[in-house]
């Protein structure tokens, strides 16, 4: 089989660390307290870039957790925590000097379609400039990073080889290094880093959905995949960056993770982040994983299915992040996986079931290439 693979995909949730304590024994410290991301450790990396200008590649999930007084009760002070913008803390603090944004495919605030073109245009809330790195412009140009000192690096990754943000992360240590720039990178959770799976890509077949080789669900986090990129030499010519890492705290590969925000327009939650590496392969088909519905990435269908009175039916309609779905308009029918377990495995039950009962069913028009190339 030969899959076409595209590029991906806001229920907020309470980061969490579950004991995974099964034989009685004292949970660890990891298990205990809450996980802190790179970005809500303030006092790693602040310093780092008083009186420095500063450039700051983020989206919608650039987001940390910070102590502020207020009001507890009536007439009494206190402190509680507050969620606030990476840019927006940055901006406010005297002793930084906030260039420009650099944002990722979805844009800056995370809005736009999987492949939509963004334009670059000014932060409404803070009046910096923001250029997209997705489209004609995936790479910083020497231009673009003049007059830079240092360039902060902030989001959300899920761990899938298709999911674009780390192919952004390649091409700013990229530009970063032919300029000499330093690159931090905060590093968060990948909520999928609990199993690696899938087959390591087969370098013919770079593209931005796919640069290194590297398996589909890789099982690192973003800090770790940029010291891989920058340790295996992947970077043009084999330059290096000067990379720094603000590490996660009270983490592990098998801690649970919900992310409070989500990463991008068509993975709304939990569930769909979890089955987004094995319903990707869907992509480049036929078939519908869910984009044009509200439960993108948790169900597949398709109107070529031939069991179509036993099972489960949607209709994709443009909507937020899916302007122009697949399939639009037409019923498909599939399998709704909302409560399936949470996998540990790519999953290709589905995609195989799909191809044969599609490939059975159009036979006789000679169009079931369709479910391969699409």
């Amino acid at each position: 089989m030969i899959f076409q693979l595209t590029s991906c995909a806001q229920n907020s949730k309470v980061q969490d660390s579950k004991p995974k304590n099964q034989d009685n024994t004292q949970p660890s410290y990891e298990e205990i307290l809450p996980i802190k991301t790179g970005a809500d450790q303030t006092e790693l990396y602040l310093d780092l870039l008083k009186g420095k200008n500063v450039a700051i590649v983020a989206n919608q999930t650039s987001i940390l957790s910070i102590l502020q007084r207020a009001e507890v009760a009536p007439n009494i002070m206190g402190s509680k925590t507050v969620t606030i913008h990476l840019v927006d803390f940055l901006y406010e603090n005297k002793e930084l000097n906030i260039k420009k944004v650099f944002a990722p495919e979805h844009g800056f605030r995370g809005e736009a379609d999987a492949g939509e073109t963004i334009k670059d245009g000014l932060d409404k809330k803070t009046n910096l400039p923001l250029i997209s790195l997705y489209g004609n412009n995936k790479k910083p140009t020497p231009e673009q990073l003049k007059n830079i000192v240092v360039v902060v690096f902030d989001i959300q990754d899920v761990g899938a080889r298709f999911y674009t943000y780390i192919s952004t992360l390649h091409y700013v240590m990229e530009a970063s290094a032919e300029a000499e720039i330093p690159v931090i990178i905060l590093d968060r959770p990948n909520p999928n880093a609990h199993y690696i799976d899938g087959p390591v890509l087969e370098m013919e077949h770079t593209s931005f959905v796919g640069m290194h080789p590297v398996p589909v669900v890789y099982g690192m986090t973003i800090g770790e995949y940029g010291k891989m990129i920058n340790g295996k030499k992947w970077l043009k010519n084999k330059v290096q960056c000067d990379l720094t890492v603000i590490p996660l705290a009270n983490y592990t590969h098998d801690s649970a993770y919900s992310l409070p925000v989500k990463p991008s327009p068509n993975l709304p939650n939990d569930i769909a982040i979890n089955l987004y590496p094995s319903l990707c392969f869907f992509e480049g088909t036929n078939v519908s994983a869910g984009r044009g519905t509200e439960m993108q990435f948790q169900i597949v269908g398709s109107p070529f299915h031939k069991l179509k009175r036993h099972l489960f039916e949607f209709t994709p309609q443009p909507n937020k992040g899916a302007k122009n779905p697949k399939n639009e308009g037409k019923i498909c029918y599939g399998y709704d996986l909302r409560e399936e377990k949470m996998l540990n495995k790519i999953e290709l039950k589905w995609v195989i079931d799909f191809y044969k009962v599609i490939k059975t069913t159009r036979k006789k028009k000679n169009s079931s290439i369709r479910f391969l190339l699409n």
